[in-house]
């Protein structure tokens, strides 16, 4: 068996070039093959048509073919999230650009865990988290502001809480809203830090009078965490009241923007987010706001010191008399060792877009999501839950129960015509439609409403739409 060909090196886009023109049909008829945001019959069916199609996934014999035929039924089995009638999760569509690029980023295959494995990755991710890190801390007088790349917002929150930890001691307590991403109460188990105070959120926001007296009560070092763009309605806590509490307690604040801090780039929506700079870390996901490939994650320090914290030393990675060099130290720039350079993607969208053309697209999903709220107001047979803050939109079939509502979002689900979330809010279940595709048109919101309709009549009659 002669070698297969490697994607990098001299002949590696000459072998890569028929493989993508491959991929790039398989894509085609897999998407056509499905025909929607989703692909119909539900769990049981989409397995059993996927393992029809794949067969035996280690043969003896290799398959010449295998490219084509699992790209196929990889697309003809996914969850298209540029699909306009995909709409329930924080899932963007990915970016033209940023796809070739991370196509580059596979290609090449540096790992970020030594200089001598990305030299120019590494100066890139340098200047690239630079930047994010001027985005929301300012030029960070007297501090001076810095970023690290993360795998998404879990791991930035968990980062976030270990820096805590390791700033404040170990006995620093979480303190956080009813409406906090479960990633946070789950790094605080992790690190080994006391049990959480979570303080109720009835409205769906973090109440700035409400924190202070929860914060009233406590004693030891304190970790307040508050959200900017919640993940079941894309609410932002009021941040300069909470950082004002936080600074009258003495307490540390950290803000979950892994939805909203895409607002940043707009000229339009950006004061939704004042007070950000205040916060002490910041988590921020472009695999959100930002149209990015899974995995485009960050956290954003106000104080680079505190990542003196995450230094450690392997000599065949960082030896010292290789840093005194000059050899850059990556190690204490993440809590992985490998890491993929997710960077050249956010830096090619950076310099293509600009920051008017990202602002500009966060501007289109926000009024996309407006939009679709006005069309629900204005519909007899939907209640709205409040006006869209981002880009997320709660409704629900007038009078129905939270049964109808969950069943309504599986038989769309099942059908494979449309993908809708749910959130449950005010005691109630709502579906939730999180418009994330800048492509969406007018048609698209209103079929996106009329399925959810015609699911609702046809539960209703007893039958199983289609």
């Amino acid at each position: 068996m002669s070698t297969p060909p490697l994607a990098s090196g001299p002949d590696g886009p000459h072998a890569l070039r028929p493989l993508l023109h491959t991929v790039l049909h398989a894509l085609d008829t897999g998407a056509r093959a499905r025909g929607g945001p989703l692909p119909a019959g539900g769990p049981e069916q989409v397995a059993a048509r996927l393992r029809d199609t794949v067969g035996d996934v280690l043969p003896d014999r290799g398959d010449p073919h295998a490219l084509r035929t699992l790209v196929h039924a990889f697309a003809r089995t996914a969850a298209d999230p540029a699909h306009p009638l995909c709409a329930a999760h924080l899932h963007c569509p990915p970016l033209a650009v940023a796809t070739a690029a991370d196509l580059a980023a596979s290609a090449l295959n540096p790992s970020l865990d030594s200089w001598d494995q990305a030299p120019g990755a590494s100066e890139l991710e340098r200047l690239i988290t630079a930047a994010l890190a001027r985005e929301i801390h300012g030029n960070g007088t007297p501090a001076t502001p810095d970023s690290l790349i993360t795998t998404g917002g879990t791991e930035a929150n968990q980062l976030a809480l270990l820096l805590a930890r390791e700033t404040h001691g170990a006995t620093v307590r979480l303190v956080c809203g009813a409406n906090a991403h479960h990633s946070l109460p789950r790094a605080a188990w992790l690190l080994g830090l006391p049990q959480p105070v979570v303080v109720p959120t009835p409205h769906g926001t973090l109440d700035p009078d409400a924190l202070d007296q929860a914060l009233t009560g406590l004693n030891g070092p304190l970790l307040v965490a508050a959200t900017a763009g919640t993940t079941d309605a894309g609410l932002i806590d009021p941040l300069p009241e909470i950082a004002a509490r936080c600074t009258a307690h003495g307490a540390r604040l950290h803000v979950d923007a892994a939805y909203g801090a895409g607002l940043l780039f707009s000229d339009r929506h950006r004061t939704r987010l004042t007070g950000l700079d205040t916060a002490d870390t910041v988590t921020l996901d472009l695999h959100k706001l930002g149209w990015q490939p899974v995995a485009a994650g960050l956290l954003a320090v106000r104080d680079a010191r505190d990542l003196t914290a995450l230094r450690q030393r392997a000599d065949y990675l960082n030896a010292d008399d290789d840093t005194e060099a000059g050899l850059p130290d990556l190690l204490g720039r993440s809590l992985r060792t490998t890491r993929r350079p997710d960077v050249l993607k956010l830096a090619v969208t950076f310099k293509t877009l600009g920051r008017h053309g990202l602002g500009a697209l966060v501007d289109r999903v926000c009024t996309h999501a407006r939009a679709f709220a006005a069309l629900v107001d204005a519909h007899p047979g939907f209640e709205l839950h409040a006006p869209p803050v981002i880009s997320t939109v709660l409704f629900r079939p007038t009078g129905a129960t939270d049964t109808t509502v969950a069943a309504v979002r599986r038989a769309l689900l099942t059908d494979g015509s449309a993908v809708l979330g749910r959130a449950r809010l005010d005691g109630r279940l709502w579906l939730k439609a999180t418009l994330l595709n800048p492509a969406t048109g007018p048609d698209d919101l209103a079929a996106l409403l009329h399925l959810a309709a015609a699911s609702r009549a046809t539960l209703e009659e007893g039958h199983t739409p289609r």
